[in-house]
Protein backbone atom coordinates (compact mmCIF):
# COMPACT_ATOMS: atom_id res chain seq x y z
CA UNK A 1 0.00 0.00 0.00
CA UNK A 2 1.04 3.50 -0.26
CA UNK A 3 0.77 6.49 1.82
CA UNK A 4 -1.36 8.40 -0.17
CA UNK A 5 -4.16 5.84 0.73
CA UNK A 6 -4.30 7.25 4.20
CA UNK A 7 -4.88 10.79 2.93
CA UNK A 8 -7.56 12.76 3.84
CA UNK A 9 -8.67 15.93 5.82
CA UNK A 10 -9.73 15.58 9.51
CA UNK A 11 -11.55 19.37 10.43
CA UNK A 12 -8.70 21.25 13.55
CA UNK A 13 -12.19 21.40 15.84
CA UNK A 14 -12.25 17.17 15.92
CA UNK A 15 -8.69 16.66 17.44
CA UNK A 16 -9.87 16.21 20.87
CA UNK A 17 -8.00 18.43 23.51
CA UNK A 18 -9.25 17.52 26.35
CA UNK A 19 -11.03 14.19 27.41
CA UNK A 20 -14.21 13.05 28.19
CA UNK A 21 -15.27 14.32 32.04
CA UNK A 22 -15.52 10.14 32.59
CA UNK A 23 -13.41 7.96 30.87
CA UNK A 24 -15.81 5.15 30.08
CA UNK A 25 -18.06 7.64 28.27
CA UNK A 26 -16.35 8.15 25.39
CA UNK A 27 -18.18 7.30 21.73
CA UNK A 28 -17.05 4.27 20.62
CA UNK A 29 -17.59 3.01 17.31
CA UNK A 30 -18.68 -0.44 16.89
CA UNK A 31 -17.12 -1.80 13.06
CA UNK A 32 -18.14 -5.50 12.16
CA UNK A 33 -15.85 -7.25 9.41
CA UNK A 34 -18.07 -9.95 8.23
CA UNK A 35 -21.12 -8.06 7.96
CA UNK A 36 -19.74 -4.42 7.21
CA UNK A 37 -22.35 -2.98 9.96
CA UNK A 38 -21.48 0.23 12.10
CA UNK A 39 -22.94 0.95 15.38
CA UNK A 40 -22.75 3.76 17.53
CA UNK A 41 -22.73 3.64 20.97
CA UNK A 42 -20.64 4.46 24.53
CA UNK A 43 -17.93 2.92 25.56
CA UNK A 44 -19.23 1.42 28.45
CA UNK A 45 -21.47 -0.47 26.18
CA UNK A 46 -18.57 -2.57 25.26
CA UNK A 47 -19.19 -5.29 27.63
CA UNK A 48 -22.49 -6.39 25.22
CA UNK A 49 -20.02 -7.51 22.70
CA UNK A 50 -18.21 -10.24 25.06
CA UNK A 51 -18.86 -12.78 27.07
CA UNK A 52 -17.18 -15.11 30.01
CA UNK A 53 -13.70 -16.90 28.28
CA UNK A 54 -12.87 -13.96 26.25
CA UNK A 55 -9.67 -12.07 26.89
CA UNK A 56 -8.77 -8.52 26.87
CA UNK A 57 -4.93 -7.82 26.46
CA UNK A 58 -3.77 -4.51 27.77
CA UNK A 59 -1.13 -2.31 27.65
CA UNK A 60 0.87 -1.95 31.36
CA UNK A 61 3.44 0.88 30.36
CA UNK A 62 3.11 4.07 32.48
CA UNK A 63 4.15 7.33 31.15
CA UNK A 64 6.87 9.31 32.32
CA UNK A 65 7.00 13.18 32.17
CA UNK A 66 9.55 13.37 29.10
CA UNK A 67 9.66 16.61 28.67
CA UNK A 68 11.52 19.00 30.47
CA UNK A 69 12.16 22.72 30.07
CA UNK A 70 16.02 24.00 30.85
CA UNK A 71 18.65 26.58 30.25
CA UNK A 72 21.86 26.51 28.39
CA UNK A 73 25.10 27.40 30.58
CA UNK A 74 26.50 31.12 29.94
CA UNK A 75 23.32 32.66 27.84
CA UNK A 76 20.54 31.03 29.59
CA UNK A 77 18.79 30.08 26.87
CA UNK A 78 15.57 28.22 27.07
CA UNK A 79 16.16 24.99 25.75
CA UNK A 80 13.16 21.60 25.75
CA UNK A 81 14.11 18.53 26.21
CA UNK A 82 12.37 15.60 25.37
CA UNK A 83 13.98 12.55 27.28
CA UNK A 84 13.25 9.47 24.51
CA UNK A 85 14.87 6.55 26.47
CA UNK A 86 17.27 5.61 29.00
CA UNK A 87 20.51 4.29 27.55
CA UNK A 88 22.45 3.31 30.55
CA UNK A 89 20.86 3.93 33.85
CA UNK A 90 24.59 3.74 35.65
CA UNK A 91 25.81 6.40 33.95
CA UNK A 92 22.33 8.45 33.39
CA UNK A 93 22.90 8.34 29.64
CA UNK A 94 19.77 9.18 27.63
CA UNK A 95 18.50 10.00 23.98
CA UNK A 96 16.68 12.62 23.32
CA UNK A 97 14.83 15.37 21.39
CA UNK A 98 15.76 19.00 21.59
CA UNK A 99 14.01 22.19 20.60
CA UNK A 100 15.72 24.60 19.10
CA UNK A 101 18.29 22.01 18.36
CA UNK A 102 20.53 24.17 16.26
CA UNK A 103 22.11 25.97 19.68
CA UNK A 104 22.94 22.38 21.37
CA UNK A 105 26.35 21.38 20.46
CA UNK A 106 28.06 18.54 22.07
CA UNK A 107 29.74 19.70 25.11
CA UNK A 108 27.18 22.30 26.35
CA UNK A 109 25.75 21.58 29.72
CA UNK A 110 21.98 22.59 30.18
CA UNK A 111 20.48 23.24 33.70
CA UNK A 112 17.15 22.65 34.86
CA UNK A 113 15.60 24.68 37.35
CA UNK A 114 16.26 25.71 40.95
CA UNK A 115 17.43 21.85 41.28
CA UNK A 116 20.93 20.47 41.49
CA UNK A 117 20.41 18.63 37.83
CA UNK A 118 22.36 19.29 35.08
CA UNK A 119 22.99 17.93 31.84
CA UNK A 120 26.17 17.62 29.57
CA UNK A 121 25.22 16.92 25.61
CA UNK A 122 28.44 14.01 24.60
CA UNK A 123 26.84 13.60 20.99
CA UNK A 124 24.60 14.42 18.38
CA UNK A 125 22.53 11.57 16.99
CA UNK A 126 19.47 12.80 14.75
CA UNK A 127 18.99 16.46 13.33
CA UNK A 128 16.73 17.16 16.74
CA UNK A 129 18.77 14.16 18.43
CA UNK A 130 21.16 14.17 21.24
CA UNK A 131 22.43 11.75 23.68
CA UNK A 132 23.10 13.45 26.96
CA UNK A 133 24.50 12.25 30.43
CA UNK A 134 22.65 14.05 33.39
CA UNK A 135 25.37 14.90 36.36
CA UNK A 136 23.40 14.08 39.53
CA UNK A 137 24.37 12.76 42.62
CA UNK A 138 21.81 10.91 44.57
CA UNK A 139 20.28 7.30 44.18
CA UNK A 140 18.09 6.34 40.99
CA UNK A 141 14.98 7.01 43.25
CA UNK A 142 15.88 10.11 44.19
CA UNK A 143 16.62 10.97 40.22
CA UNK A 144 13.61 9.45 39.24
CA UNK A 145 11.89 11.62 41.67
CA UNK A 146 14.06 15.14 40.51
CA UNK A 147 12.71 14.16 36.90
CA UNK A 148 9.06 13.61 38.17
CA UNK A 149 9.11 16.65 39.86
CA UNK A 150 10.37 18.72 36.66
CA UNK A 151 8.90 17.06 33.88
CA UNK A 152 5.97 17.74 32.01
CA UNK A 153 3.20 15.46 30.75
CA UNK A 154 3.96 14.53 27.04
CA UNK A 155 1.03 15.21 25.27
CA UNK A 156 1.85 15.99 21.99
CA UNK A 157 1.28 19.79 21.28
CA UNK A 158 1.74 19.84 17.65
CA UNK A 159 -1.72 18.15 17.91
CA UNK A 160 -2.82 19.41 21.29
CA UNK A 161 -2.92 22.69 20.75
CA UNK A 162 -3.07 24.40 24.45
CA UNK A 163 -1.13 24.47 27.34
CA UNK A 164 -0.28 21.38 29.77
CA UNK A 165 -2.96 21.28 32.42
CA UNK A 166 -1.99 19.60 36.31
CA UNK A 167 -4.85 17.35 35.29
CA UNK A 168 -3.17 15.92 32.31
CA UNK A 169 -0.83 14.11 34.62
CA UNK A 170 -3.60 11.64 35.75
CA UNK A 171 -5.47 11.83 32.54
CA UNK A 172 -2.68 11.11 30.14
CA UNK A 173 -2.27 7.61 32.06
CA UNK A 174 -4.27 4.55 31.58
CA UNK A 175 -5.57 2.64 35.09
CA UNK A 176 -3.74 -0.18 34.16
CA UNK A 177 -0.33 1.93 33.94
CA UNK A 178 2.63 0.24 35.98
CA UNK A 179 5.95 -0.14 34.52
CA UNK A 180 7.39 3.09 34.02
CA UNK A 181 8.78 3.70 30.57
CA UNK A 182 6.50 5.87 27.65
CA UNK A 183 6.67 9.12 26.29
CA UNK A 184 3.33 8.68 25.15
CA UNK A 185 -0.05 6.80 26.18
CA UNK A 186 -1.50 3.62 25.16
CA UNK A 187 -4.54 5.53 24.15
CA UNK A 188 -7.38 3.02 23.88
CA UNK A 189 -6.40 1.89 27.38
CA UNK A 190 -7.62 5.54 28.43
CA UNK A 191 -11.68 4.70 28.13
CA UNK A 192 -11.17 2.13 30.87
CA UNK A 193 -12.43 2.68 34.49
CA UNK A 194 -12.24 0.52 37.73
CA UNK A 195 -15.70 0.21 37.70
CA UNK A 196 -15.59 -1.19 34.02
CA UNK A 197 -12.85 -3.63 34.72
CA UNK A 198 -14.85 -4.48 37.77
CA UNK A 199 -17.97 -5.56 35.51
CA UNK A 200 -15.63 -7.34 33.04
CA UNK A 201 -14.34 -9.46 35.62
CA UNK A 202 -17.86 -10.40 37.08
CA UNK A 203 -19.13 -11.04 33.40
CA UNK A 204 -16.12 -13.55 33.44
CA UNK A 205 -14.09 -11.92 31.07
CA UNK A 206 -10.04 -11.99 32.19
CA UNK A 207 -8.04 -8.65 31.42
CA UNK A 208 -4.51 -9.37 31.41
CA UNK A 209 -1.20 -6.97 30.80
CA UNK A 210 1.81 -7.55 28.62
CA UNK A 211 4.45 -4.37 28.48
CA UNK A 212 5.06 -2.37 25.53
CA UNK A 213 7.34 1.11 26.21
CA UNK A 214 5.73 3.32 23.61
CA UNK A 215 8.23 5.72 22.02
CA UNK A 216 7.61 8.99 20.13
CA UNK A 217 8.44 6.91 16.79
CA UNK A 218 4.87 5.47 16.43
CA UNK A 219 4.08 9.13 16.18
CA UNK A 220 6.30 10.03 13.72
CA UNK A 221 5.64 10.57 10.16
CA UNK A 222 6.07 8.38 7.69
CA UNK A 223 8.08 10.37 4.60
CA UNK A 224 8.04 7.57 2.16
CA UNK A 225 5.45 6.55 -0.78
CA UNK A 226 5.89 3.08 -0.90
CA UNK A 227 5.17 2.02 2.89
CA UNK A 228 7.37 -1.60 2.86
CA UNK A 229 10.59 1.13 2.68
CA UNK A 230 9.21 2.64 6.20
CA UNK A 231 11.24 1.19 9.45
CA UNK A 232 9.51 1.53 12.52
CA UNK A 233 11.56 3.02 15.69
CA UNK A 234 12.02 -0.14 18.00
CA UNK A 235 10.28 -0.23 21.29
CA UNK A 236 11.17 -2.66 24.16
CA UNK A 237 8.19 -4.79 25.58
CA UNK A 238 7.51 -7.77 27.85
CA UNK A 239 4.91 -10.83 27.49
CA UNK A 240 4.46 -12.45 31.00
CA UNK A 241 3.21 -16.22 31.11
CA UNK A 242 0.09 -15.25 33.19
CA UNK A 243 -0.93 -13.32 29.43
CA UNK A 244 0.32 -16.08 27.75
CA UNK A 245 -1.77 -19.03 29.31
CA UNK A 246 -5.08 -16.82 28.90
CA UNK A 247 -4.56 -16.14 25.41
CA UNK A 248 -4.11 -19.46 24.43
CA UNK A 249 -6.62 -21.15 26.12
CA UNK A 250 -9.30 -18.44 24.91
CA UNK A 251 -7.71 -19.25 21.40
CA UNK A 252 -7.99 -23.10 21.86
CA UNK A 253 -11.39 -22.60 23.09
CA UNK A 254 -12.91 -20.35 20.48
CA UNK A 255 -13.03 -17.45 22.30
CA UNK A 256 -12.62 -13.25 21.48
CA UNK A 257 -8.74 -12.42 22.18
CA UNK A 258 -9.11 -8.56 22.24
CA UNK A 259 -5.95 -6.36 21.63
CA UNK A 260 -6.85 -3.19 23.75
CA UNK A 261 -4.84 -0.67 21.32
CA UNK A 262 -2.81 -1.09 18.60
CA UNK A 263 0.65 -1.30 21.09
CA UNK A 264 -0.78 -4.46 22.41
CA UNK A 265 -2.11 -5.44 18.97
CA UNK A 266 1.74 -5.08 17.92
CA UNK A 267 3.56 -6.62 21.41
CA UNK A 268 1.18 -10.07 20.94
CA UNK A 269 1.61 -10.30 17.01
CA UNK A 270 5.84 -10.11 17.55
CA UNK A 271 5.69 -13.27 19.40
CA UNK A 272 3.84 -15.95 17.75
CA UNK A 273 5.04 -19.80 17.94
CA UNK A 274 4.73 -21.62 14.34
CA UNK A 275 1.65 -23.14 15.81
CA UNK A 276 -0.28 -19.74 15.61
CA UNK A 277 0.13 -19.59 19.43
CA UNK A 278 1.07 -16.34 21.83
CA UNK A 279 4.76 -17.31 23.38
CA UNK A 280 6.33 -15.49 26.79
CA UNK A 281 8.77 -12.84 25.23
CA UNK A 282 10.71 -9.66 26.13
CA UNK A 283 12.97 -7.68 23.90
CA UNK A 284 12.42 -4.90 21.34
CA UNK A 285 10.44 -4.89 18.23
CA UNK A 286 10.34 -2.57 15.27
CA UNK A 287 6.96 -4.52 13.49
CA UNK A 288 5.27 -2.14 11.62
CA UNK A 289 1.87 -3.76 10.51
CA UNK A 290 0.02 -2.31 7.23
CA UNK A 291 -2.46 -3.94 4.87
CA UNK A 292 -2.53 -7.19 4.06
CA UNK A 293 -1.50 -8.89 7.23
CA UNK A 294 -2.74 -12.00 8.70
CA UNK A 295 -3.31 -11.70 12.45
CA UNK A 296 -2.79 -14.89 14.37
CA UNK A 297 -3.50 -14.09 17.67
CA UNK A 298 -6.09 -10.76 18.13
CA UNK A 299 -9.29 -11.61 16.79
CA UNK A 300 -10.84 -8.01 17.76
CA UNK A 301 -9.33 -4.42 18.11
CA UNK A 302 -10.24 -1.82 20.49
CA UNK A 303 -8.03 1.61 19.22
CA UNK A 304 -8.38 5.42 18.96
CA UNK A 305 -9.41 7.41 16.34
CA UNK A 306 -6.18 8.14 14.43
CA UNK A 307 -4.79 11.09 12.47
CA UNK A 308 -4.36 10.59 8.64
CA UNK A 309 -0.83 9.12 7.01
CA UNK A 310 0.01 7.40 10.92
CA UNK A 311 0.97 4.39 11.26
CA UNK A 312 -1.34 3.80 13.98
CA UNK A 313 -4.24 3.91 10.93
CA UNK A 314 -2.35 1.82 8.89
CA UNK A 315 -2.33 -0.97 11.41
CA UNK A 316 -5.88 -0.32 12.48
CA UNK A 317 -6.80 -1.09 8.22
CA UNK A 318 -4.76 -4.13 8.44
CA UNK A 319 -6.76 -5.36 11.15
CA UNK A 320 -10.57 -3.84 9.77
CA UNK A 321 -9.83 -4.00 6.00
CA UNK A 322 -8.99 -1.03 4.56
CA UNK A 323 -12.16 -0.02 2.64
CA UNK A 324 -14.28 -0.64 6.14
CA UNK A 325 -12.48 1.25 8.17
CA UNK A 326 -11.75 4.12 5.26
CA UNK A 327 -15.59 3.83 5.47
CA UNK A 328 -15.60 4.26 8.99
CA UNK A 329 -13.37 7.32 9.48
CA UNK A 330 -15.73 9.13 6.62
CA UNK A 331 -18.67 8.40 9.01
CA UNK A 332 -16.53 9.17 12.05
CA UNK A 333 -15.77 12.54 10.59
CA UNK A 334 -19.46 13.07 9.23
CA UNK A 335 -20.83 12.19 12.76
CA UNK A 336 -18.02 14.18 14.49
CA UNK A 337 -16.48 11.90 16.41
CA UNK A 338 -13.20 13.28 18.27
CA UNK A 339 -9.93 11.94 17.26
CA UNK A 340 -6.45 11.30 18.66
CA UNK A 341 -5.05 10.77 22.05
CA UNK A 342 -8.21 11.98 24.00
CA UNK A 343 -10.92 11.39 21.87
CA UNK A 344 -13.22 8.77 21.27
CA UNK A 345 -12.81 4.81 20.29
CA UNK A 346 -13.77 1.97 17.91
CA UNK A 347 -14.10 -1.55 18.10
CA UNK A 348 -13.42 -3.89 15.37
CA UNK A 349 -15.14 -7.26 15.84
Amino acid sequence: MKLSDFKFDVPKKLIALYPTENRDESRLMVVHRKTGQIEHKSFKDILDYFDEGDVFVTNDTKVFPARLYGNKEKTGAKIEVFLLRELNPELRLWDVLVDPARKIRVGNKLYFGDSDLVAEVIDNTTSRGRTIRFLFDGTPEEFQKTIDSLGETPLLKEYIDRKIEPEDRERYQTVFAKNLGAVAAPTAGLHFTPQLLKRLELKGIDVTPITLHVGLGTFRQVDVEDLTKHKMDSENYDIPQKTVDLVNEALDNKRKVVAVGTTSLKTVESSVTAGGRLKVSSGWTDKFIIPPYEFKIANALITNFHLPESTLLMTAAAFGGYDLIMKAYKEAIKEKYRFFSYGDAMLIL
